[in-house]
């Protein structure tokens, strides 16, 4: 094996834009370090030595030097972003080899895969700012929390806004229907039920339906699948990362998946009609889900029984007011029709999401 290759066929210079420069002769580490840049996304750019270009040292994001190669690295230009990878557990001269050729740290593998292939992925992702990421919960069944939901994300898409909309409830039917998009092409949650680790953020969000300007995580017409809580911890970490908004619809019962993605929010919505049972039963759920999520408001919804308003909801349920959903004849015929819900900028609903997001956004000091 001479000069040097692309993980696959891709050019050299594309390779560096895209992922690390592996420096080593060591097949089985190769084998290693192919596999852990393939896992976070990256194609890496493999060289025996120093490569005889010095830009493709010195502009390569992240640079893996194997312990076979640090003698052949020393005198490369000293730079950040460079790592000593091997297997010896026990090797004594690990660290003045590190020293010689200016690493930032000594991995050994398997050990630090882990670790490495979340640095590998932030070099090929980019590292930014999370999403802000906001869930919907109902505080009873038809409370209007997954319309609250799409709304929340067709808004956010309406204002140029990288958006997210994840289906947090596998009872609740489908997201997707709602958009009109059952019929769309991409993966659905049964897709990642397996996932583990860190999943790419890039590939995950081209891998989903793209409706009305937004990527939607729903659910499919099949059987009923269990997502397990290490599934929506990859998935919605691969979510945030990728800057925006994730709006997530979740369902009331807080199993340990929705734990996960309930520690994931910014900021949670308890959607409750203005009716005592709801009231009484949207309680409970602000307990269960207060225990994990510590801003959680109340988004309260007409029409309301006698003596009761917005407020006196808000201050039963023990929780801030964000404000109170406007009704909107017609909603539901619409949905039928295959409009969304938050379709018309000037439709109650409509305003109401942009001025949550005006707020929201302000908050987190976003433009």
């Amino acid at each position: 094996m001479a000069g040097s290759h692309t993980s696959d066929g891709a050019s050299a210079s594309e390779a560096r834009q895209a992922g690390p420069l592996i420096v080593t002769e060591d097949a089985e580490l190769l084998d290693d370090l192919l596999r852990l840049c393939a896992a976070a996304g990256a194609h890496p750019e493999v060289h025996h030595t120093v490569p005889e270009h010095r830009t493709a040292w010195e502009d390569a994001p992240l640079i893996l030097v194997g312990d076979d190669a640090a003698v052949r690295c020393r005198g490369a230009t000293r730079r950040s972003g460079v790592l000593l990878v091997g297997h010896d557990q026990d090797d004594p001269d690990v660290w003045r080899r590190a020293v010689e050729i200016g690493a930032d740290c000594v991995l050994r593998l398997p050990d630090a895969e882990s670790w490495l292939v979340d640095r590998i992925a932030d070099v090929v992702e980019g590292v930014g700012p999370q999403a802000l990421t906001v869930g919907v919960i109902g505080g009873r069944g038809g409370a209007g929390a997954s319309t609250l939901a799409c709304a929340l994300a067709v808004t956010a898409a309406r204002g140029g806004r990288r958006t997210m909309l994840v289906d947090g409830d596998p009872l609740g039917g489908g997201l997707d229907v709602l958009l009109g998009g059952e019929q769309a092409e991409g993966r659905r949650w049964p897709d990642f039920a397996a996932s583990k680790g860190r999943v790419a953020a890039g590939a995950l969000e081209e891998s989903l339906p793209a409706l009305r300007g937004l990527r939607v995580l729903s659910w499919d017409r099949g059987d009923a699948v269990a997502i397990p809580p290490e599934a929506m911890r990859s998935v919605l970490g691969a979510a945030r990362r990728r800057g925006g908004v994730v709006v997530v619809d979740l369902p009331r019962r807080i199993d340990e998946a929705t734990a996960e993605a309930l520690a994931q929010l910014d900021l949670g919505l308890l959607v409750v009609p203005g009716e005592l049972r709801a009231v009484a039963g949207a309680k409970r759920v602000a307990s269960a889900a207060g225990m994990i999520l510590r801003d959680l408001r109340v988004v309260a919804r007409g029409p309301y029984a006698a003596g009761v308003d917005e407020q006196w909801v808000a201050d039963v349920i023990g929780l801030p007011l964000a404000g109170e959903l406007p009704l909107q004849p017609g909603l539901m015929v619409d949905i039928d029709a295959g409009v969304p819900p938050g379709d018309g900028a000037r439709s109650p609903l409509g305003r109401f999401c942009a001025a949550f997001w005006e707020r929201a956004l302000a908050g987190q000091g976003a433009s």
